[in-house]
């Protein structure tokens, strides 16, 4: 039998984020980060869980497969892999993974068929080869890259030595090809043992070590975004500076002497709040200032209409909407998964146009690239004893209907529907949904479900068609990347979604890409005379959001969350759930609990 389609797999590998992306005939077919399969935040190691999910799904096997297209931001993957042979990097390949490694076909291949890319590359493509422009300029800012020595593309050269890391890149597109205007590179950081990165003087980088020194995580950036409006005004020195067109990041002074330690106590209660919600305005509103220098420079030395942005530092989405805004591009377009799970879709892409040398026919307009499951894995999942005992399980012919009569009710819905989005932020297909017209709905979410700090704020979906009257700007915002002003007017009917400046990290949801989301909204709209819902990731804090319905089921159970939603089941709480939720606390892991009488093949896609 002829062979039907060509399949490229992109993969980003080893360390945080480890995802994968397969495109069947130049469009996405699947894509997943293996936290979501493992339940491991920002899961690093081995990567043959994210390529089975997405071949089962597919249902074909690695033979099938054309092209794999690989990156690690550490080092080439071939040397990488090389040196794990007799180099212990429990970090990157954990003992648990070492020996699958070994035996799996991909780990030191040595096929034409399997290729890799450097890490900025992997970004621009995923950047603009997915997105709705014909040309345009990329801005790729992340918090590290690959050695100088590495990066494949062609740049200007500045002088920078084989062992700086990329940290900024800037690219002009025209349908497939893609030419490098400028590279910023980050010269080795003195450091004490491994903190090096801790000391790099990039923009990211710095984002990342304010985040240490407040949170005690440099992956906390999104946190820090969300504390730096309660900062007063110029109380900290310049962390970073623009002179002459040249980044300058001034050193890390005595004055900054108060970084939050893990083991000294609650960081809520801290004495050093203070100074530290002062720190993190003062790092926002610098990064802001440098990113919007940088997007002028790129709009006027080329006179691009249309910006794609990508890599870590894509996911502010306050800078982003302050570019949207006043850099003076017609159009920017920031793809769901900019950060480094979206490597997987550039390396998929850089396979398809420059190795396979095809055209572009793919334009990512959702996120909706997970697979989905069935009614009867839906079934399944509420099966065993020790649920079906605490739930009460309903059909509904109008699902929409009743999920915003409880909503409009106060009730914290737990929503489940189609294939999971591939990013950081819960799009609606895996989201917690509650009403945003009093104020209170953000502690009720928190203490029954998030357990995330008071200061964050929950970010609103609204009908697309709504978006201007509810909030400033003309820019659209469908992967929750844009942070908006909420008009005046409106900041009193939908209190639960405005932080303490005023704004909002919108969502705006279409017919045509979330048809049930839109429906519920519009449900909502009718009872309450508001179109906009709270929308925040299906999950507890410190866990990755759910992918499979035994996920979902865990969740509902072991928090307040008031009501399930499984496709067009409605699940809610029987009294017996007071009774058996302290001894499944105590005498069992309940994931393991929930699919203790049904297989759960959805870990690996089957």
């Amino acid at each position: 039998m002829p062979k039907q389609h060509t399949y490229v797999l992109g993969l980003n590998v080893y360390d945080h984020d480890v995802s994968a992306c397969l495109l069947r005939d130049g469009a996405i077919a699947y894509a997943i980060s293996k936290e979501r399969i493992t339940r491991e935040k920002h899961a690093s190691g081995f990567y043959k869980e994210v390529i089975d999910y997405c071949l089962s799904a597919e249902g074909i096997t690695l033979d099938d497969v054309d092209l794999v297209v690989r990156n690690s931001y550490i080092l080439p993957v071939p040397e990488m892999e090389e040196r794990m042979l007799h180099q212990d990097m429990p970090g990157f390949l954990p003992v648990a993974d070492r020996n699958e490694a070994i035996k799996h076909p991909l780990f030191r291949s040595k096929s034409d068929k399997v290729v890799s890319i450097s890490h900025h590359l992997a970004h621009a493509y995923s950047a603009f080869a997915v997105s709705p422009f014909k040309d345009g300029v990329v801005m790729i800012v992340d918090g590290v890259g690959n050695y100088q020595a590495d990066a494949m593309e062609s740049y200007p050269q500045d002088g920078a030595s084989p062992l700086a890391r990329e940290s900024e890149s800037y690219y002009r597109f025209d349908d497939t090809r893609l030419e490098c205007l400028k590279k910023v590179f980050m010269e080795p950081a003195r450091g004490l043992l491994s903190d090096e990165f801790y000391n790099m003087p990039g923009l990211g980088a710095l984002y990342s070590r304010v985040s240490t020194y407040v949170f005690g995580d440099w992956n906390k950036c999104g946190e820090l975004m969300g504390l730096a409006p309660y900062g007063r005004h110029e109380q900290v020195g310049h962390l970073l500076e623009m002179k002459d067109g040249r980044l300058h990041v001034p050193f890390w002074g005595a004055e900054n002497q108060q970084p939050f330690v893990l083991d000294s106590g609650s960081w809520d209660k801290s004495p050093t709040m203070r100074h530290w919600e002062d720190i993190a305005w003062r790092v926002q509103d610098d990064t802001e200032n440098v990113l919007l220098a940088r997007a002028r420079w790129l709009r006027e030395s080329t006179g691009a209409k249309n910006l794609c942005i990508a890599g870590g530092v894509a996911l502010n989405c306050v800078a982003n909407g302050r570019i949207a805004r006043e850099a003076g591009f017609e159009n920017v377009w920031i793809q769901p998964a900019a950060g480094d799970d979206g490597i997987a879709i550039g390396c998929a892409y850089y396979g398809w146009l420059e190795i396979l040398k095809q055209r572009r026919s793919f334009v990512m307009d959702h996120a909706y690239v997970g697979r989905r499951y069935s009614d009867a894995e839906v079934a399944a999942a509420l099966q065993s004893f020790l649920v079906r005992i605490q739930v009460d399980a309903k059909r509904s012919d109008n699902i929409c209907r009743d999920t915003a009569k409880l909503l409009a009710d106060q009730r914290v819905i737990g929503w489940f529907q189609g294939p999971s989005e591939f990013g950081p932020r819960a799009l609606g297909n895996r989201s917690l949904i509650a009403d945003p017209r009093k104020a209170e709905m953000k502690d009720i979410l928190n203490s029954r479900v998030k357990h995330r700090q008071a200061f964050r704020p929950f970010a609103p979906i609204v009908l697309a068609e709504r978006m201007k009257e509810i909030f400033e700007g003309e820019e659209d915002s469908p992967y929750m990347l844009i942070a908006k002003p909420v008009r005046p007017e409106w900041r009193e009917k939908i209190p639960a979604i405005v932080h303490v400046d005023g704004s909002a990290r919108v969502q705006s949801v279409r017919e045509e890409t979330n048809p049930m989301l839109y429906r519920l909204l519009r449900e909502f709209e009718a009872l309450t005379g508001v179109p906009v819902l709270i929308n925040t990731s299906f999950n507890v804090k410190g866990e990755p959001i759910i992918e499979t319905p035994q996920d979902a089921v865990s969740c509902f159970l072991t928090t307040g969350i008031d009501n399930l939603v499984l496709h067009d089941t409605l699940v809610s709480k029987t009294a017996m759930h007071k009774v058996v939720t302290p001894v499944m606390t105590t005498f069992g892991d309940v994931a393991t609990i929930v699919s203790s009488t049904t297989q759960d093949p959805s870990r690996g896609g089957s």
